[in-house]
């Protein structure tokens, strides 16, 4: 799979949205985002008309792709997972994207970032169910439990970043036991667990044209 290797910030200043890529950067004096509000690249002030309809999901569903560091296949797939389920498609879409293994790790205070999360599961450092898995793809399911390997649990960097986000909230749909390193999946995420400024029906107008 491709992956985008330039500037991150980038993404931010082109979506006009913080992406929080780049985790303590994102909350500081120093995200671009904050400096420079407009699109980067030569004509990012220039005044541009008023965007279609399709300018607008098309902008949404790349945001949204953006957020979770995922490509267009997989975005694609995970549209397709969403349909043939019951309930609202775009819900279900939102939830999926939230059951990826390295957006759980990010939402258990364990990464400042997804791409840090991610990083860390390819790295082998997390178990499911007693398991080592490194897919950052993987998907979670309810009464699932993700843990830190033991072997990692003395790592300064660890330690570092759960100190930095423990008064950061976890989300309702998972239980976590910050001290062990550990979470259970206890629900299903619903839209209002999902705290990202994603208009999800937008991606599903645009994929059903």
């Amino acid at each position: 799979m491709a992956r985008y290797t330039e500037a991150v910030c980038r993404l931010c200043r082109r979506e006009n949205q913080k992406l929080f890529l780049k985790g303590d950067k994102c909350y500081s004096g120093k995200c671009p985002q904050e400096k420079r509000s407009y699109a980067p690249g030569q004509h990012g002030q220039a005044r541009n008309r008023k965007p279609s309809e399709y300018a607008l999901q098309h902008r949404e569903k790349q945001k949204t792709k953006r957020f979770y560091c995922i490509s267009e296949s997989q975005m694609e797939k995970y549209f397709e997972m969403a349909t043939k389920r019951k309930g609202i498609t775009g819900e279900n879409m939102l939830a999926i994207l939230e059951s990826r293994l390295d957006n759980v790790v990010y939402r258990m205070g364990l990464a400042m970032s997804r791409p840090e999360a991610r990083q860390l599961v390819n790295h082998a450092h997390f178990k499911v169910n007693g398991r080592k898995v490194n897919i950052p793809s993987y998907l979670v399911k309810v009464g699932d439990v993700i843990e830190l390997r033991d072997k990692s649990r003395s790592l300064d960097k660890i330690k570092a970043v759960v100190e930095a986000n423990s008064a950061k909230p976890t989300p309702k749909w998972l239980d976590v036991d910050v001290e062990n390193f550990r979470a259970k999946v206890a629900a299903v995420p619903t839209r209002e667990d999902i705290d990202l400024p994603v208009e999800e029906h937008l991606i599903v107008e645009l994929y059903s044209k």
